[in-house]
């Protein structure tokens, strides 16, 4: 199930694809593992990969939409997915040059602006990067109090004055899509800058890493109504719709970074002979590395999933506003628990400088972190809740969205409002279909959480404390994420072994957030007992386990190594 650059596993439908993402295999898997570590090391940025996308138009073609560029250019979802875990497997730096660019892109091809649109388009076909002006120093994720001002002048145009901070490629992006307010009457608006221009001024470089992640200041920064996307409320609503449509790949970048610290990790362990026997004979590693796979696939089962709902979504069918921010905070801290199960067994290994697995380690922790807190991404989840657990509703089948066709919707979202109301389809029916041990233990464990809010309802006080709905959401999380990954494991006829090990997984993971939620302070005596109910232990297989081991994991030994 992992990605091989060896193999290129990936199934494509057409061939310019995967001629395409040969390719960026290719610059990669000639560029080794010593130039990749001594760029990581020197904190270079990535002008080399910059270099080579415009040589081979790959921004221009994964990134414009279909009537702006190229016959094979397209916003393609699945594609886009692919290419983020294909470039994250080499580190970080190389998939958030095209995760900010693609940021940078959305209030545009989102706004009404044509000609800035064409203008853009052209800048792609140049191979120009982008940036996404939206954080500010002082404000972080509090994205109601941007202080950035664009100030109207008295022949029609304007300035933009301000800071912003935390922006990627602000150091080479050919426009930033900055979000600012009006200074005269408090509406926001959406206009473009380039770096290159000399009211802008990078200051610097926020984090000691081989990324860009600028703070940027416009002094007077001459604006025209060309340079503008949108203002007012359709500002707002293509702020968060583009977050819908782009944070999405944090994700896969985790998914790509821990698929190469596996092989590392497996190659490692298996190939390490100490106190007479191999790392992988002894039991402990076993299991750290069972979990550890298990975990990833169920990263890569939910995520990929997720993606078929992006591409189906409608007017009428908005259930990617909740599998979208799982993929952002579910996965990604999914990630970092796949790393440390890793780290675990390679243990002292895991800081060696010529490896890449300490570019995982290091890397992995920024995705839950830089792109959106898990803590924002769970309240907006909780707002799903209701409805998805007591008010299902008959909705259409999805099946694998893999089309080489553009995701139209998406540039189409309409408001970011009414959450509360979407509806879903009913996860019992899939559950219902796996009839397997610790399957069966979760379903009892929902039952049990269920029961849980119905008779012991968090009261109006525990709902304002955001600790109590962290861990009230996480076992919430945990529903959404075993149905996805069902659904997607009945279309990829996943074998029930491996089913059976992330369900064991989840189960230990379930039981673990209900004792986070049983031993709240402010819990009544009833409220104790109902959490308590949810914890349960998962049935244990031996000769299950072993198959997974033999044939899912060791197998993976010697299977893929970057030369050096």
């Amino acid at each position: 199930m992992l990605f091989n650059p060896k193999e290129h596993n990936f199934k494509y439908r057409d061939e310019t694809t995967q001629q395409l993402m040969q390719k960026v295999i290719n610059f990669f898997e000639d560029k080794g593992l010593h130039s990749l570590k001594k760029d990581w090391h020197d904190k270079v940025w990535n002008h080399e990969f910059a270099e080579f996308m415009k040589e081979n138009n790959v921004l221009a073609t994964l990134m414009t939409p279909s009537g702006y560029g190229d016959s094979d250019a397209r916003w393609d979802t699945y594609r886009n997915t692919k290419f983020a875990e294909i470039v994250a497997y080499y580190g970080i730096t190389y998939w958030y040059t095209f995760q900010v660019s693609m940021l940078g892109l959305g209030p545009i091809w989102l706004g009404c602006n044509e000609p800035l649109k064409h203008k853009t388009a052209e800048l792609l076909k140049e191979g120009k990067v982008f940036g996404f002006g939206l954080s500010e120093r002082e404000h972080g994720a509090d994205i109601y109090s941007s202080e950035m001002k664009l100030d109207p002048l008295s022949d029609g145009n304007y300035h933009g004055n301000g800071s912003k901070y935390y922006i990627g490629n602000g150091n080479e992006a050919a426009l930033i899509s900055t979000f600012a307010k009006r200074s005269d009457n408090d509406d926001y608006v959406f206009f473009t800058v380039d770096s290159r221009h000399p009211n802008y001024e990078c200051v610097k470089n926020t984090v000691n890493e081989q990324i860009h992640v600028s703070e940027y200041n416009l002094h007077n920064y001459p604006i025209t109504d060309a340079d503008i996307t949108e203002q007012g409320p359709k500002a707002w609503d293509d702020m968060l719709n583009t977050i819908n449509v782009c944070k999405f790949n944090l994700g896969f970048g985790s998914i790509g970074l821990c698929e190469h610290a596996f092989y590392e990790a497996i190659n490692h362990a298996a190939n390490r002979y100490v106190y007479s026997k191999y790392v992988t004979d002894f039991p402990h590693v076993k299991r750290l590395f069972v979990d550890g796979y298990a975990r990833l696939c169920a990263m890569k089962l939910f995520a990929e999933r997720a993606t078929d709902y992006m591409r189906a979504a409608s007017e009428d069918d908005r259930r990617y506003l909740l599998f979208n921010p799982m993929v952002k905070m579910k996965v990604t801290s999914q990630g970092e628990d796949v790393i440390n199960h890793l780290w675990d067994v390679i243990a002292a290994k895991g800081f060696e400088k010529e490896p890449f697995f300490e570019v995982a380690a290091h890397e992995i922790r920024m995705l839950p972190k830089l792109e959106g807190t898990v803590h924002v991404n769970m309240a907006l989840i909780i707002k799903f809740m209701q409805n998805y657990l007591f008010n299902p509703k008959t909705l259409p089948d999805i099946g694998r969205r893999d089309e080489p066709v553009n995701d139209d919707f998406l540039f189409n979202q309409g408001p970011t409002k009414g959450l509360g109301r979407i509806q879903f389809h009913d996860y019992q029916q899939t559950y219902n279909k796996f009839d397997l041990p610790n399957v069966n233990i979760f379903q009892g464990q929902i039952e049990a959480f269920k029961n849980f809010l119905i008779k012991a309802t968090p009261t109006a006080e525990q709902s304002k404390d955001i600790d109590y709905l962290l861990a009230v959401g996480e076992c919430f999380t945990l529903i959404v994420y075993g149905h996805l990954i069902l659904e997607n494991a009945e279309i990829e006829q996943v074998d029930n072994a491996l089913i059976e090990e992330i369900f064991d997984v989840l189960v230990r993971d379930m039981s673990h957030y209900a004792v986070n939620i049983m031993t709240k302070p402010s819990n009544s005596d009833e409220q104790s007992e109902k959490a308590k109910a949810i914890i349960q232990r998962p049935i244990a297989n031996q000769q299950r386990f072993e198959k997974l081991w033999q044939e899912h994991v060791y197998s993976l030994k010697d299977a893929y190594k970057l030369k050096d």
